[in-house]
């Protein structure tokens, strides 16, 4: 659980979904910043969960991120959620 009932707007509060806070959440800008690539927003989402995984996300970099969520509608009627992991190689 990320914050108990009625905490999320002190949880929000509290930096922890900040890049360097100990939830980091859309640290990319989100689809907006990708110019919001209708019919592409699902793999920019994987894409930008992958590049962290991988260490090759820049300056907006989550330091040893090894699990990413990224989720995904479309049209209103369908919904995808993909949990990504790191794997040792």
């Amino acid at each position: 659980m990320l914050c108990e009932e009625g905490g999320a707007v002190d949880f929000f509060n509290s930096g922890a979904t900040w890049r360097d806070g100990s939830m980091p959440v859309n640290v990319s800008g989100g689809l907006e910043s990708k110019g919001h690539p209708i019919a592409a927003t699902g793999i920019a989402n994987i894409w930008e969960v992958c590049h962290h995984l991988r260490g090759e996300a820049g300056p907006r970099q989550i330091e040893g991120a090894k699990v990413g969520l990224a989720h995904v509608i479309g049209l209103g009627s369908a919904c995808g959620i993909h949990i990504l992991e790191k794997s040792a190689l």
